[in-house]
């Protein structure tokens, strides 16, 4: 077979730490994978992991990439020749390694392990701190913090691809992009270099599609009803070419959904301007990119386009800004949603009025939520929903001393004694944590220096090419790229108008980076996109999300997919595990979103049903 017929077959068997045991064992049995690629590490996964190895040196790395997924799979996959990727490595990807091989050494087989270490951008704080222009944050602008836990550059393919070619059976890297365990695959069977822009833009989207598991199957789909067998779930599988574009699919037999309306909503997950998304390798353009259904549960994704990656690596450090805690009560009976409310107010008043008395500062931060009376919808949330006889309050709070939030924890279980009818399930007493924020910024490439070893055997890497000035300039965020202009189509304008909420128009998903929350919101019907062109604004979104959002909403197009990427600023109470809120992931932002009302002829519900 010739290269260009060729084609390289990669299941994504991981899409964060704590994933499910089955993927892993699932693909490596359906017999149509070549590699499996695992990714672990959420932003703060990291300081998770630094935390770790700080009680226990040989630890900071998922435990369970070891003990759970290659323990079930590690005498298959060297049996049948599959190669593995991971970022399980995190703050110690040696440690991994170590591990992996008194794996093999009680397995009673042999494999070639690689490591892809110098994410670890700490060193390099004390220059940094001094250097002019100063480091600053990239969203806010804010100045290098004083107490940084974490300081990981995201790495590219490259390393991957250096490791692979030396022979490496199994590879485990510290912090690189989530896509580039699969581009470093690609770039590596297909023989891919720093300068075929078009197809390591096509393999970071493959890599995007699997990298967060189930995601691309079905898992989170707008329509979750046609969406079948979720116990027994298919985990994706990609089958690539050597031009970049490639396959959707699933092992054979499996639950859940490969169509384009899935994995469309995959495309736009967590990622800001579709037309430069910016990763160390290359600079993507998603924006005319195609699905399309070729088969049962297949789907083909062809299209994407690169451009020089820029000269800087982006960094995710986190640091400590003081504690954090969230408790919960059961409110059960008449008048539970106010009762809840009621409770939580008075909660927030004693606990005041205590730490006044003990000469500590008031809370930083409070947060009360009602959960099961709609508070993620704020004034959109449904009348009926402060009706309900079962609610569940959730109070949480910052401060910088850890004994003010130990205060507040004594103080939620005697509202079980005290003040509503029907208080119930207080549980054990809410922990303390530290309250850990992230802080990005960007970093000259050049003080960054790849590590890969293999099996304690120095890996040469490739000098990286020169950076081209304006590589991450796209077309603006408001520019149709699709040269549709109308609104409403010319047959359908003298219909009656009626009101319908977004989802009956189209599919959405929503991710989180940092304080920022995107919604890809993509149309049923290519048809409808110039109605919800219309409707669907930057202002009209940003108005109906106000509750939640602080900051500037952006709107992009996507016209290859017939679809918007909203990106919303300030949108999530500070993110991650800096957030007070329930949904600090803003993952349920898209479905908010779902129940806008919008205005359209009524032929089209008829249409629609037919």
């Amino acid at each position: 077979m010739s290269d260009r017929q060729k084609v390289v077959r990669i299941g994504g068997a991981s899409g964060f730490w704590g994933d499910s045991s089955v993927g892993a064992p699932q693909l490596v049995a359906s017999g149509q994978v070549d590699y499996l690629a695992f990714d672990y590490l959420a932003e703060l996964t990291m300081s998770i992991l630094a935390a770790a190895r700080l009680k226990k040196p040989e630890l900071g790395y998922a435990t369970d990439f070891v003990t759970v997924a290659m323990k079930s799979v590690l005498e298959d996959v060297v049996a049948k020749g599959i190669r593995v990727v991971s970022n399980a490595g995190g703050v110690n990807p040696e440690g991994c390694a170590e591990a992996l091989r008194a794996l093999a050494s009680q397995l009673g087989v042999q494999v070639k392990i690689a490591t892809v270490t110098g994410d670890d951008v700490m060193p390099l704080l004390p220059t940094l701190r001094e250097q002019q222009p100063a480091v600053a944050e990239l969203q806010s602008g804010a100045p290098l913090p004083a107490r940084v836990v974490t300081a990981n550059a995201y790495l590219g393919a490259m390393p991957i691809k250096a490791a692979l070619d030396a022979g490496a059976q199994i590879v485990v890297t510290g912090r690189c992009v989530d896509s580039a365990v699969t581009l470093g695959i690609l770039m590596h069977d297909f023989g891919w270099t720093a300068s075929d822009l078009d197809q390591l833009a096509g393999g970071s989207l493959a890599g995007h599609i699997i990298e967060c598991g189930c995601q691309a199957t079905g898992g989170l789909h707008t329509d979750w009803r046609a969406v079948p067998d979720w116990a027994h779930i298919g985990y994706p599988i990609v089958e690539c070419e050597m031009d970049g574009s490639f396959t959707v699919t699933k092992p054979r037999g499996t639950g859940g959904l490969v169509a384009p309306q899935t994995v469309a909503e995959q495309l736009l997950y967590e990622i800001h301007d579709p037309a430069a998304y910016l990763l160390p390798d290359v600079v993507c353009d998603f924006s005319q990119v195609r699905i399309d259904a070729v088969g049962e549960q297949r789907v083909r994704v062809q299209g994407a386009r690169g451009r020089a990656p820029t000269g800087s690596y982006k960094v995710s450090a986190t640091y400590v800004d003081g504690f954090k805690t969230s408790a919960q009560l059961s409110i059960v009976g008449f008048d539970a949603v106010p009762k809840a409310r009621r409770t939580g107010d008075a909660i927030l008043e004693r606990v005041g009025e205590l730490l006044q008395a003990r000469g500590l500062a008031p809370f930083s931060a409070t947060h009360i939520e009602v959960l099961g009376a709609e508070s993620p919808y704020g004034p959109h949330a449904h009348p009926a929903a402060a009706q309900m006889r079962e609610a569940v309050l959730r109070l949480s709070a910052r401060h910088p001393d850890k004994a003010a939030l130990e205060l507040l924890a004594r103080e939620v279980a005697p509202a079980g004694t005290s003040w509503a009818p029907g208080t119930t399930g207080a549980g054990g007493r809410a922990s303390v944590s530290p309250l850990i924020r992230q802080y990005a910024f960007l970093l000259d490439k050049a003080r960054v220096v790849p590590v890969v070893t293999l099996d304690g055997a120095a890996v040469a890497l490739p000098a990286p090419l020169p950076a081209v000035a304006g590589a991450a300039r796209a077309a603006g965020p408001h520019e149709a790229r699709d040269g549709g202009a109308g609104s409403v189509p010319p047959t359908a304008a003298a219909d009656e108008m009626v009101e319908v909420p977004l989802i009956r128009l189209a599919w959405a998903r929503s991710g989180d980076k940092g304080d920022t929350s995107n919604i890809g919101v993509i149309a049923r019907r290519p048809e409808w996109l110039p109605l919800l062109r219309e409707q669907l604004t930057e202002a009209r979104v940003g108005q109906w999300l106000a509750h939640l959002v602080r900051g500037r909403v952006t709107r992009y197009e996507v016209p290859g997919i017939h679809a918007f990427n909203f990106v919303c600023e300030q949108a999530l109470g500070g993110g991650g595990m800096a957030s007070l809120r329930n949904d600090a992931l803003g993952k349920g932002m898209g479905q908010i979103l779902l129940a806008l009302p919008l205005r359209v002829p009524s032929g089209w519900l008829a249409d629609a049903a037919s």
